[in-house]
């Protein structure tokens, strides 16, 4: 671990209470050896979410992903059980799945045809006879640990501490998230979005606890309750909820963002569940770069196969899209500004951050043990 590294993890102290705290400094956002860093240390070690769980519902189906720079493959076995692996064929390291999702009665590597059943042994290896000391079972594909819960399907690429997903989660996040019934929702569309800033910025946007709103999202502000716009924390995870209003809703917006509440939760580091009554999108929040971010919107509905239905939910979709149109540039901006020798850190509402300031504790916890275990 080189010292200015470890320098730069210093600069935060994760130990101030929010209403003496400030952010996490401005070089965790530009320096590309603390982004490597988060990719070993936060997604590499952290429950990510790799697929639906109705894109691999039947035997055979596959999903293939990257987690934190490492190729994997989810896939439903002809025994019905759900597994992970990294998508290497342990011949000459080749993807052995290339497509981004489809149907299998194997998985055959396309460099030199080693072929694996779906359960990962190592079935086919052509012209290899006469290799001494091969031992087939020993080379099947390497698994990675994986879990389903709700509409999804998590998985880990390291082993760090004996966490299952559900003890990550917490009974408290449990127990808020199953009377949403989201089993009941059925995917309707999917949307990449890119921005020109570090993950971590985006993140800070999505848990800044409404601030942002009332400047930069009219018509999203027009249906919330602002002052009474609420912020709850827990282990891993942020609750952001508000009133939903209707007495001034802009149109487009009030026709598709309706009921009691809106729900915002955020599963650390990078996951978000946004919930209104009934109707839901998910946000999956991908480091592509120091300075580059995917975000993959997936959207849920109860009904995605009446036509009167579907005309209701791409209305909805759009709400969302003019929304993510509005971040952009203020993400852009931000990054730019972190770059400046004009900043270093910024203080923190105590009314409206709470959220990110659970995150940025969190994240110095895994690079800051990352930092004293490599000396």
């Amino acid at each position: 671990m080189n010292a200015q590294l470890r320098e730069i993890v210093d600069q935060y102290d994760p130990n101030l209470a929010l209403d003496a705290a400030s952010t996490i400094p401005s070089s965790w956002y530009t320096n590309n050896d603390f982004y490597q860093l988060e990719l070993e240390t936060v997604f590499s070690q952290s429950w990510q979410l790799a697929a639906r769980a109705d894109q691999v519902a039947e035997p055979g189906r596959y999903v293939t992903t990257d987690i934190a720079g490492e190729p994997i493959v989810i896939v439903r076995g002809s025994d019905s059980v759900l597994r992970g692996f990294f998508n290497v064929c342990r011949h000459h390291a080749a993807a052995v799945m290339t497509e981004p999702e489809g149907k299998a009665a194997q998985l055959r590597c396309p460099y030199h045809g080693w072929t694996y059943s779906l359960e990962g042994e190592l079935k086919g290896t052509p012209d290899f006879s006469g290799v001494c000391d091969f031992d087939r079972a020993q080379n099947g594909l390497v698994s990675v640990e994986i879990a389903e819960w709700e509409n999804w399907v998590f998985v880990k690429t390291v082993q760090n501490v004996a966490e299952s997903l559900e003890q990550f989660l917490g009974d408290d996040l449990l127990s808020q998230i199953s009377p949403l019934q989201l089993r009941d929702l059925h995917w309707f569309e999917r949307r990449h979005y890119h921005f020109d800033c570090n993950w971590k910025v985006f993140v800070d946007n999505y848990l800044d606890g409404g601030y942002h709103v009332p400047y930069l999202h009219k018509g999203l502000d027009s249906v919330l309750d602002y002052s009474k716009y609420m912020i709850e924390n827990g282990e891993h995870y942020c609750l952001q909820w508000s009133p939903i209003v209707t007495a001034g809703a802009e149109a487009q917006t009030g026709a598709v963002r309706k009921g009691d509440r809106a729900l915002y939760y955020w599963i650390y580091p990078n996951f978000m569940i946004n919930w209104y009554d009934g109707v839901m999108d998910t946000n999956l929040v991908i480091p592509r770069g120091v300075d580059q971010t995917e975000v993959i919107f997936d959207f849920y509905f109860p009904d995605v196969v009446s036509e009167e239905a579907r005309e209701r939910n791409r209305a909805s979709v759009a709400v969302g899209q003019r929304i993510q149109d509005e971040d952009v540039a203020i993400c852009k901006s931000v990054q730019r500004g972190l770059g400046s020798r004009a900043y270093h850190a910024g203080r923190l509402s105590v009314r409206r951050e709470a959220g990110e300031h659970l995150f940025h504790r969190l994240l110095h916890r895994d690079v800051n043990l990352a930092t004293h275990e490599r000396g």
